[in-house]
């Protein structure tokens, strides 16, 4: 583990090496696509990440959100590809919607580094970011090992988008788990736009209250309305088990205060500046051979860190 751990640091700080000697050779210009929304509060630290990684090397980054929409998204890929960028970074809006641009991108030989959302059916150079299949594993787990589930269980998976590739990927590492033991899930959208992620929400738990043995929120949005949605639907914190993901300041209280029994800190500040010292490197001529993956499950014993990091203290 040790041995892995000093590869990643080595590599993490070549790019980073790289990214400063190419800002002493001159400004370059880089693009940052997300498939996300700019109110969605895990994307405002992924921007952060990508503000301050500009600000540290004097690089131009170039970022634009595209609310899940897939053309759009592979439109600010080609428009990025077509200014001449030297590098882009861009998450993976739907599985397989960016085999053809990343193509292009390799055929102008544009650095192409994929963040947040792996597609392995694309010809990126690199990831950066969570294994969304080991993520959901690691949920269902978590679940199934404290006794919180069982064999005839229901457990409810709201998500933002469906069918986005987070969510696809997620519910294949939960299954996996659940599948054999026998128990049962939904997958049920709750859109990018909070005040309606929180009416859907309280509306399944109204209807479906005595059915629900768990719930796993597959995306910040839902797992940091958890809060709300209990306090609207007269649901008491720890009454239902919940995990999911834990990137914004909703989350990390929700954990504090017994809402949320576990949530996946991802990174997301770290994943962007990772990911555009990926492509400076690139951009050098140094090959990125390598993925880089994040990720922790934390509970209420260590929530303050990841409280704390959000909230800039």
């Amino acid at each position: 583990m040790f041995e892995k751990l000093t590869a990643v640091c080595t590599a993490v700080m070549l790019a980073l090496a790289a990214s400063c000697s190419t800002a002493e050779a001159g400004t370059r210009s880089f693009y940052w696509v997300s498939h996300g929304s700019p109110a969605d509060p895990v994307w405002t630290y992924f921007l952060a990440g990508a503000q301050q990684w500009s600000e540290d090397t004097g690089h131009t980054v170039n970022t634009s959100f595209h609310n899940g929409d897939v053309a759009s998204h592979q439109e600010a890929v080609r428009a990025a590809i077509a200014a001449g960028a030297d590098g882009i970074v861009t998450s993976s809006p739907d599985p397989g919607s960016l085999v053809q641009v990343a193509r292009e991108a390799n055929e102008e030989k544009i650095p192409i580094i994929n963040m947040n959302t792996p597609d392995p059916t694309a010809s990126f150079d690199a990831y950066v970011g969570g294994d969304l299949v080991d993520t959901g594993r690691q949920w269902a787990r978590y679940l199934v090992d404290k006794g919180l589930v069982d064999s005839g269980d229901f457990v409810w998976l709201p998500v933002e988008v469906p069918g986005a590739t987070y969510g696809v990927q997620e519910e294949h590492g939960i299954a996996s788990v659940f599948e054999p033991r026998g128990i049962t899930w939904e997958v049920t959208d709750a859109t990018l736009d909070q005040a309606e992620v929180i009416a859907r929400m309280v509306d399944y738990t109204t209807a479906n209250r005595d059915r629900i043995d768990a719930i796993i929120g597959l995306g910040d949005l839902v797992t940091g309305s958890i809060k709300r949605v209990f306090d609207q639907s007269g649901i008491a914190p720890g009454e239902i088990p919940v995990v999911g993901w834990g990137n914004s300041l909703d989350t990390t209280q929700e954990v504090l205060n017994g809402y949320v029994n576990a949530a996946m800190w991802q990174d997301p500040l770290a994943i962007s500046y990772v990911a555009l010292s990926l492509a400076a490197m690139s951009a050098s001529g140094i090959p990125a051979g390598f993925d880089v993956t994040t990720g922790a499950l934390y509970e209420a014993d260590t929530a303050q860190i990841y409280d704390d990091i959000l909230a800039g203290e």
